[in-house]
């Protein structure tokens, strides 16, 4: 039990007034650290967002700066202010931490306060701790803690400092709000979330600018940023720079910049700055897309029946017919984003060209490398097609890149009748061979001959016409060429004039028959024939007189040197003289050598013929001899000594000799020559004789013919004024009247001929029929007739006519019947045995005609041949 000796424990408490006096003083510490503590935080969360809008405008700030700026903005709040409120607020909790504070400020007072806190706390009994010693302590503090204010002990407060900071920082984050709140949105986003990919915003704002760019290799390249619409800034330049290179500047032209940079062969980065955008592009440099391959796809018109061809093209032109599809095609190095064509564009030509060109253009189909393009149709004019891709990286390629398209038309076929001359001259059973010749650009489809008669003088007779289908073509017959045998007889053309032509017909819808120049045929009788032989006999004689008397003015000169001796010839001047006499020599063998092929000809046309008496022949026979002879071994051997004469190695004896030998040699051939033109003359007066027979035969003919015509359109022209006649029936009698008066000229002619012949010859019954035909008065007779059918008295003329016809017949009747007895005369020897040499000429003749007839025979079934074939070839042409 205790001690009751001893005093119970005594407990002194602080005054009340000290009491409330601390506890207002840790109130307000604690208000102060508190809000010194928040405002902390808030300064450091805007602060840290601040940071970011404003790293934002320089600057693409990354998501690690930005999550450690957010970090330390928010540690304010989850660091310091913990600690902060731990240090003022926890540890100030009681009275004697408080009276410690108050100490650093008022170290006197703070102790006594410590003090009596501390006998507040002690515990004993009354005898050791005195109660009423301690109540007065602590009154004695209390009364001097109250006449002062424990305000002056806090620390130095700092919330309004630190308040002024976070409303500055709260103005600026809300003026960045108000101002520009597409920023501060962009800011706050990106500052709350540090590691999205929430673009950094500016003020500046590109429209999707490349992040990635594929630049020609080598070549100045542009890139071009535009601005946005919703960009707040508008710069009025940029800058950008590839890599370490110098600064590339742009001035803004509306919303675009465009950068010119130098060309790059190394892969690198443009850094871009226009206002507060940055942007950074890579780029590499890369070579264009090219064309490697190129070819076209040609598809004919259809009616050329030709398959398509594909064309492998060196250059970048090629050729096609008008009417034609092509597809045109080229392979690249690398693949293709996209591809165009056109619009094609018309080149200027040297020929004028129908029709209006019209542009096309369009895109190419893409597959794998290869780009080609839709089928364009080919027109009648040449023009160009330009090319332009990308590939996908960007690149643009083809620039330059063309292709020509030398448009033509289907050209109109082409005749030739090739080996016959322009004009010829034939009787109907002869036969002309030559070439007749098609060609076609796309192939001939047929070729043949056509000939069309004219009559040369009134008759009755329709014309002759018809055609001789050659040969069928395909497409891909270029040329065609075939033989042809031509005989009037076979074709069932009388004497006439023919108008001969090849045709050829091509592929072409509508064209029809392209024709060649036409080949003239005169279609003769005999006495045409005759008459034609006549002619040319005439000139062939006054050609031979003129060669022999050029070679009789040399074998003058040749004579003349002959006086000279061999040491005179042998000089310079005389030399020269010799080799005149030698190249005269050469120029006359030459005349010579022509004139005999003429007169082979004219002697086998002559035996042709028919109607010339053997006795004419025979001396044109004698004549043709003696020119063989002439120009096959006398002239060369006279040539040949003038030449051995000029020999320098001669001596001057053997030069003598060698020229008088040539002189004799000459002389032989001037009188050769001379008999020759005897015989030419002789056989020309027997044939002159022959011609006015074949002559008044023809003039009868004439007659008759335009007898028949008058006839034939009486019934039409009948009881007719002339104007009143049919255009045609006009045209009739105007072509009948010119040729009673041609006919009327002719016989003058004959006349005036029958005058001449009688004075050479002599012979009775030529001056006879002369006679008789000068009474008849015929010429005048038959101009009359031509003036009656100005007055359509056609009847009348066409009677009279046929009586003058008759009389012509007659009076040739009568000098064919004394050609006949003087050739018989002439030829026979006056009636005896006739000479062997007659029996030979006469059995040359009869071989020389079976030969031409055996010729004629083979020409003419040469023809009938081609005229089966012609008919086989129409027929297939027209079956199914």
């Amino acid at each position: 039990m205790p001690d009751p000796s001893q005093s119970p424990e005594s407990t002194v408490v602080i005054p009340e007034g000290l009491r409330r006096q601390l506890d207002d003083f840790r109130r307000h510490l604690w208000r102060i650290k508190v809000l010194e503590a928040c405002i902390a935080g808030v300064v450091g969360l805007v602060f840290s967002f601040l940071l970011v809008y404003g790293l934002d405008r320089v600057w693409q700030t990354p998501g690690t700066v930005r999550l450690g700026i957010l970090l330390g903005g928010v540690s304010l709040f989850a660091v310091f202010a913990p600690y902060w409120l731990h240090r003022w607020v926890w540890r100030h909790r009681r009275e004697s931490e408080l009276a410690r504070l108050i100490a650093r400020r008022y170290p006197g007072l703070g102790d006594r306060l410590l003090g009596v806190i501390e006998l507040q706390n002690q515990t004993g009994n009354s005898d050791t701790l005195s109660p009423r010693l301690r109540a007065a302590a602590m009154e004695a503090v209390a009364v001097e803690t109250g006449k002062r204010k424990l305000d002056g002990a806090l620390p130095p407060p700092k919330h309004r400092r630190w308040g002024m900071v976070a409303l500055l920082l709260l103005i600026v984050a809300a003026a960045s709000f108000t101002f520009t709140p597409r920023a501060g949105i962009n800011a706050l986003q990106r500052w709350l979330m540090p590691l999205s990919d929430t673009e950094r915003y500016t003020f500046t704002l590109l429209d999707s600018p490349p992040a990635k760019l594929a630049v020609p290799f080598g070549e100045t390249f542009d890139i071009v940023l535009k601005l946005h619409k919703n960009s707040e800034n508008r710069p009025v330049d940029g800058v950008g720079r590839y890599g370490l290179q110098p600064e590339i500047s742009a001035k803004r032209a509306g919303d675009l910049y465009r950068f010119a940079f130098p060309g790059q062969q190394e892969k690198g980065t443009i850094v871009f700055n226009i206002g507060d955008a940055r942007h950074e592009v890579a780029v590499e440099p890369v070579l264009r897309p090219t064309a490697e391959k190129l070819s076209v796809h040609v598809k004919p018109p259809a009616y050329l029946q030709v398959p398509d061809r594909v064309l492998e093209l060196n250059g970048a032109f090629f050729n096609a017919v008008e009417g034609s599809e092509v597809v045109i095609s080229f392979a690249t190095n690398r693949p293709l984003a996209s591809a165009d064509y056109g619009p094609t564009k018309e080149i200027a030509s040297d020929f004028p060209q129908e029709g209006a060109f019209g542009p096309v253009s369009g895109s190419l189909s893409l597959k794998g490398l290869v780009a080609s393009t839709p089928p364009v149709t080919v027109g009648a004019r040449p023009f160009e097609i330009p090319f332009t891709w990308k590939d996908k990286l960007g690149l643009a390629g083809g620039a330059e890149f063309k292709v020509r398209v030398d448009a033509f038309r289907d050209a109109a076929p082409a005749a030739y009748l090739q080996g016959i001359d322009r004009q010829k001259v034939m009787l109907p059973e002869e036969t002309v061979d030559f070439e007749a010749l098609a060609e076609d650009d796309f192939g001939v489809k047929v070729s043949g001959i056509e000939w069309r008669g004219e009559s040369t003088r009134p008759t009755s007779e329709t014309p002759a016409a018809g055609e001789m289908k050659l040969a069928e073509g395909n497409p891909e017959d270029r040329r065609l060429s075939r033989p042809v045998a031509f005989s009037p007889a076979a074709v069932g053309i009388a004497p006439q004039k023919i108008m001969l032509r090849a045709f050829v017909e091509d592929y072409f819808p509508g064209r029809g028959r392209i024709y060649s120049e036409p080949v003239t045929i005169y279609v003769l009788t005999r006495d045409e024939h005759a008459q034609m032989l006549k002619s040319q006999f005439d000139r062939a004689i006054t050609e031979l007189e003129d060669v022999a008397r050029r070679e009789q003015n040399q074998l003058d000169e040749n004579q003349r040197l002959e006086k000279l001796t061999g040491e005179e010839l042998q000089t310079e001047e005389n030399r020269k003289r010799l080799d005149i006499q030698e190249q005269a020599e050469a120029e006359n063998l030459n005349r010579m050598e022509e004139l005999t092929e003429r007169m082979e000809k004219l002697m086998q046309d002559s035996a042709r013929n028919g109607e010339i008496d053997k006795e004419t022949l025979r001396k044109m026979a004698e004549s043709l001899k003696s020119l063989q002879e002439l120009s096959g071994k006398d002239m060369p051997k006279v040539r040949g000594k003038l030449g051995d004469s000029q020999d320098p190695s001669s001596t001057p004896e053997k030069t003598e000799k060698d020229l008088a030998e040539a002189v004799e040699e000459q002389k032989r051939v001037v009188e050769k020559m001379q008999e020759a033109v005897e015989n030419a003359n002789d056989a020309n007066r027997r044939f002159e004789a022959g011609t006015f027979v074949n002559r008044l035969k023809k003039a009868s003919s004439e007659l008759h013919g335009v007898k028949d015509t008058l006839r034939q359109a009486a019934e039409k022209i009948f009881g007719l004024r002339m104007s009143e006649l049919d255009p045609a029936d006009a045209r009739i009698l105007t072509e009948a009247g010119r040729q009673q008066s041609d006919t009327g000229s002719d016989i003058r002619w004959i006349q005036e001929d029958l005058t001449h012949y009688f004075a050479r010859t002599k012979q009775e019954m030529f001056n006879t029929i002369l006679v008789e035909m000068k009474d008849s008065q015929i010429d005048v007779a038959l101009e009359d007739i031509r003036s009656s059918f100005g007055t359509n008295q056609s009847s009348i003329g066409s009677d009279k006519n046929e009586e003058w016809a008759k009389r012509l017949a007659e009076w040739a009747a009568k000098l064919d019947e004394e050609n006949k007895k003087n050739n018989m005369a002439g030829g026979g020897g006056g009636g005896g045995e006739r000479s062997p040499e007659d029996e030979d000429f006469e059995f040359m003749l009869r071989v020389m005609k079976m030969i031409q007839q055996e010729q004629d025979l083979r020409s003419r079934t040469r023809a009938l041949e081609q005229l089966r074939r012609s008919a086989d070839i129409r027929k297939e042409g027209t079956e199914p």
